[in-house]
């Protein structure tokens, strides 16, 4: 079944929104960072290069499960590959942020994931929030890098690069990457107020129980 035109114009301008929330609050400056989100059989996702301010619908690429932009187009961010290796590692995700938040990216040039250092860090779908090795950006390495850790979590770190978060939705994806900043904010407050008590599996596990159901009310 082909999706109504207005849906798509619709998704079209929530990676503009999105990618403008990326830059109005910090989380990435000029042109750094890239959204995507699932279509078709592909995805759209912001071209390479542009600034946020400028983009149009119409400038929000079209790439093909084979990797293939749509005809015409402009060309897809330089980081096209782990965005689709994203959607292949986790089938709920519908939306992928990529960004070069301040206090994730220091945590990822330090070699440093978050561990379970607040409770909070189960957001991410796991115990800890996990760093993938480095690679060049835009290579098939990274991607596979990414796709590796996804397998298991909604976001994690890529060593000297940034931070990359999944969701259900746009609007998701965002606030995941939100948190992530926020943890890796509060992660190196407290590593600089000693060293940081971790709680333990048993209670992480506690923790991923809970939210998966928090927030759903009863009918």
């Amino acid at each position: 079944m082909v999706e109504p035109i207005e849906n798509e114009a619709w998704i079209r301008q929530q990676v503009i929104d999105t990618a403008l929330a990326l830059n109005l609050e910090g989380l990435s400056q000029g042109t750094s960072g890239n959204v995507s989100a699932r279509w078709a059989d592909g995805m759209l996702i912001t071209p390479t290069g542009l600034p946020y301010a400028d983009l149009l619908p119409a400038d929000i690429v079209f790439v093909d499960r084979d990797g293939t932009p749509a005809e015409d187009s402009l060309k897809p961010s330089s980081e096209w590959r782990f965005h689709m290796a994203a959607y292949g590692a986790r089938p709920d995700a519908a939306a992928v942020v990529h960004c070069h938040s301040c206090n994730a990216t220091a945590l990822a040039c330090a070699h440093k994931h978050i561990p379970p250092f607040h409770y909070m860090v189960a957001v991410a779908g796991g115990h800890d929030i996990p760093l993938v090795p480095y690679a060049t950006f835009g290579g098939r390495q990274l991607a596979e890098n990414v796709a590796g850790a996804l397998l298991t979590r909604k976001a994690c770190l890529m060593a000297n690069h940034g931070q990359i978060a999944c969701g259900g939705t746009l609007p998701q994806a965002l606030a995941l990457a939100r948190e992530v900043e926020t943890l890796a904010a509060q992660y190196i407050k407290a590593l600089a107020a000693g060293e940081p008590q971790l709680l333990k599996a048993a209670e992480m596990d506690r923790v991923l129980e809970k939210f998966s159901t928090y927030g759903q009310q009863q009918k």
